[in-house]
């Protein structure tokens, strides 16, 4: 083993340890990308697969987990949305399944829902878009945090993940495991992130056209053809209804969501509807536009959800590949730094 390899080992042995797997480098989770065919290959080939549980009811979420258990024997977890009005439900599926690893996505963990996980002996992953909510949910009794910046693909907070790795790793790494996330394409970045303190990483877009993807040709191609600019996010059009922007490669779909928004305003305006069925609206508008262009190949009016990284992802290439080339460059950088 290099020198280099052996340093790689070393920084990412606490993500390892953490989430089971060989290699600390979670599959960001997709919806309608990261379900058993993905979630399986990557955690064959060493990583952390994530099933994106999205707007999934708790049959389909069932059938998902022991469908992904037929493909693996290793490790993997499942992203839960908060805001779902079947969480608990969700959650009981999972501790039904032994699901070792849950993260919480969209907003701090609803009422009761940590000590669910935890009862269930579950480890509980949570985003931490800032310092602040970093040491809140630390304190609440989450197991890891995810630091995500607005490079990402899909729903995005405001802050670089440059700057946010700066401001959380120094004072929250030693108490728990932190991974980082957004616009990750090359191992050279993984091995910096990891001697600011992370244990790890989590990347989306890099393996959303992985051969074990089960998008679209059309929405692989899209990616190909895309470079980091094309990655933009969604506009919020009306400050009463707090949308969370959503980064995706640009298409009609941007004018499509535009509407959207007008449409579910003009519903609050009336009466028609409360602040929390109006967010539903838009999250279920999200799952749909998705899905036309994962499962249908729409690329013109589907969500295209990708992250700046695109532009790193040039083909089609076997999950274990993609791993493998993450780690050889993350090796590589840290043998140079020795040096």
């Amino acid at each position: 083993m290099s020198i280099g390899e052996q340093r790689l080992q070393r920084r990412m042995a606490r993500g390892i340890e953490f989430l089971g797997s060989e290699t600390a480098i979670l599959c960001g989770a997709m919806s309608w990308v990261s379900e058993r065919n993905l979630v399986s290959a990557i955690s064959n080939a060493g990583g952390f697969g994530l099933i994106a549980c999205g707007a999934m009811t708790p049959e389909l979420l069932d059938a998902e987990i022991a469908g992904t258990k037929a493909l693996t024997d290793k490790p993997f977890g499942v992203n839960l949305i908060t805001m779902h009005p079947q969480l608990f439900d969700l959650i009981d599926v999972c501790a039904k399944h032994g699901v070792t690893h849950i993260v919480l996505a969209g907003g701090l963990p609803p009422a009761g829902s940590l000590d669910a996980i935890k009862g269930n002996g579950a480890k509980l992953i949570c985003f931490a878009p800032a310092l602040s909510l970093a040491k809140k949910l630390i304190r609440s009794g989450v197991d890891a945090l995810v630091v995500e910046g607005m490079e990402a693909g899909g729903h995005i907070g405001p802050v670089s993940t440059s700057v946010l790795a700066q401001e959380i790793l120094p004072e929250v790494s030693e108490q728990v495991p932190v991974f980082v996330a957004g616009g990750i394409g090359r191992g050279e970045a993984i091995a910096g992130y990891l001697d600011m303190g992370a244990a790890g990483v989590q990347l989306g877009t890099r393996f959303a056209c992985a051969t074990e993807s089960i998008a679209h040709p059309n929405f692989k191609k899209a990616f190909f053809r895309a470079s980091a600019r094309d990655a933009i996010s969604s506009v919020q059009i009306d400050p009463r209804l707090p949308v969370i922007p959503v980064r995706a490669l640009k298409n009609a779909s941007s004018e499509l969501f535009t509407a959207k928004q007008r449409e579910v305003a003009q519903l609050l305006d009336e009466g028609k509807v409360e602040m929390l069925e109006a967010q539903l609206q838009i999250e279920h508008y999200w799952a749909g536009a998705l899905r036309r262009a994962v499962i249908e190949g729409d690329v013109d009016n589907g969500s295209l959800m990708a992250g700046q990284s695109v532009g790193m992802v040039t083909k089609e290439e076997p999950v274990a590949d993609i791993i493998a080339q993450l780690m050889a460059e993350a090796a590589a950088a840290l043998e140079k730094r020795a040096g």
